[in-house]
């Protein structure tokens, strides 16, 4: 099958790899431009492109997708089927009829829940147990396409937002294989999605890094695992930042203001409703990511401080 590919992060990185594994002539891949990376903003290629070129395969990196000559430059290929996988832009109508088979898309979720950029670490961030891929039929709405076939897994209590993505962008190269054979052997069946289900997983910014100490320590272990590889969690000690990378609900409940340090070894912190969040993994502020414990040696956070 003649199939242009679409996908920018390392999501998409297995399932261009399957479809090429497959026996696809992949004939056009395309990605999003290559941005500035690190302090010195050295031009880099997406993940996808990288790969891409080192199978050997056409790259296209328009800066925007609706103009004549990107609808003529994809056109000039005969697509029969477009795959879509974290490209992060939206596909015009009349790039979706331009594939014989229109276009199908690999999704980080369990559709129509988790619609949107951040499927994965929302839900982790609301400690889901359950989460998967969905290959959609795509429509000219934000992932509301039908659905075509669904990969589920489980999401372990202290599993982390990056640890599941990497998981599930092998699912989805998985999942998006058999989808393909069951279009070849035309035995795909597409289900509309239920809109009374649907939910969205909204970009995530440095915004949604302040821990409030007020919330539960589930809620916080939550936000630290959804937040982990990128934004990280955050919280600030006599007036300096620290990122928080890893921890652990405690057994332990406490009467103390949320905030307070009522353990160093573990280092633990009170939190909403008499619960504790025990602090495993952190980051003090222009120093290294260490264990708590390391952090404590080299710090004087003594018990009764307050965190922020």
């Amino acid at each position: 099958m003649r199939i242009i590919f679409m996908g920018t992060p390392d999501f998409a990185v297995p399932s261009l790899r399957r479809l090429v594994a497959d026996g696809h002539e992949v004939v056009l891949v395309v990605s999003q431009p290559d941005k500035p990376v690190g302090r010195k903003q050295i031009l880099m290629p997406t993940a996808v492109k990288a790969e891409a070129l080192t199978l050997g395969l056409e790259v296209f990196q328009p800066p925007i997708l609706k103009t004549d000559e990107v609808y003529e430059k994809l056109a000039s290929h005969q697509p029969d089927l477009m795959v879509v996988a974290a490209y992060g832009r939206i596909l015009s109508q009349r790039l979706l009829d331009l594939p014989t088979y229109g276009c199908i898309n690999v999704h980080g979720s369990l559709l129509p829940k988790y619609r949107g950029a951040a499927p994965i670490q929302w839900a982790v961030l609301n400690g889901e147990c359950k989460t998967g891929v969905t290959t959609m039929q795509m429509s000219a709405g934000l992932d509301t396409g039908d659905i075509l076939q669904v990969l589920e897994r489980d999401i372990p209590t202290d599993m982390t937002a990056g640890e599941l993505f990497d998981l599930l962008a092998e699912d989805g190269a998985e999942v998006l294989s058999t989808t393909i054979r069951a279009l070849e052997n035309g035995t795909l069946t597409r289900t509309p999605q239920t809109e009374a289900d649907a939910c969205y997983a909204p970009m995530l910014d440095k915004s949604y890094s302040p821990m409030d100490w007020s919330k539960s320590a589930q809620e916080l272990h939550d936000q630290v695992r959804g937040l982990n590889p990128w934004p990280v969690a955050t919280c600030r000690w006599t007036g300096s930042g620290m990122k928080v990378w890893k921890t652990t609900v405690s057994p332990l409940s406490v009467e103390a203001v949320a905030g307070t340090v009522v353990s160093l070894s573990p280092l633990q912190i009170a939190c909403g409703n008499g619960t504790v969040l025990q602090l495993d993994e952190v980051q003090g502020e222009g120093g290294k990511r260490m264990a708590a414990a390391d952090f404590i040696r080299g710090h004087a956070v003594p018990i009764g401080t307050v965190l922020e």
